[in-house]
């Protein structure tokens, strides 16, 4: 896909607030719809993820106070655990929640709609481009006083 070419003076005078809104709404919404498409919300994503890379490590509390800081829907993580626990996805060991082979394929299968969402937004865009943006943006934050850290 193509985009319209403008003079630089008039892109610099664009409104980063706008674009990187618009960026979010575009990209946050394609990879909700993806999600959506496996019953699954970012939340039961983030759980997944955090669960399948330390099996056993974490508990309820623990794994809530993590994710949160990337919730701005107000999530009931509770509800998560529940809903993923009532589909056969995961259980608890001693408090600690792992995946069971009916939620790795679960979490694969979303992986590969994202993957596929990640195919589309990246394409025209190498890695120095990609990592040149998200500098740019890590540094405007960090002006601001945000935490420009990585995730």
């Amino acid at each position: 896909m193509t985009i319209k070419a403008y003079p630089q003076d008039v892109l610099a005078a664009q409104p980063i607030g706008y674009w990187s809104g618009a960026a979010n709404e575009i990209i946050v919404g394609s990879l909700r719809a993806a999600l959506a498409e496996e019953n699954l919300t970012q939340p039961h994503w983030w759980t997944l993820n955090h669960v399948a890379g330390a099996p056993e490590k974490w508990t309820r509390a623990a794994l809530t106070a993590k994710l949160s800081r990337f919730d701005t829907q107000g999530t009931d993580f509770d509800a998560v655990y529940a809903d993923l626990a009532a589909r056969g996805w995961t259980t608890e060991v001693d408090g600690r929640l792992a995946l069971t082979e009916a939620g790795e394929a679960g979490r694969q299968r979303a992986a590969a709609r994202n993957r596929e969402v990640h195919e589309r937004m990246h394409d025209g865009i190498d890695a120095t481009e990609y990592v040149a943006a998200l500098n740019v943006l890590r540094r405007m934050i960090a002006n601001l006083g945000g935490d420009s850290d990585l995730p």
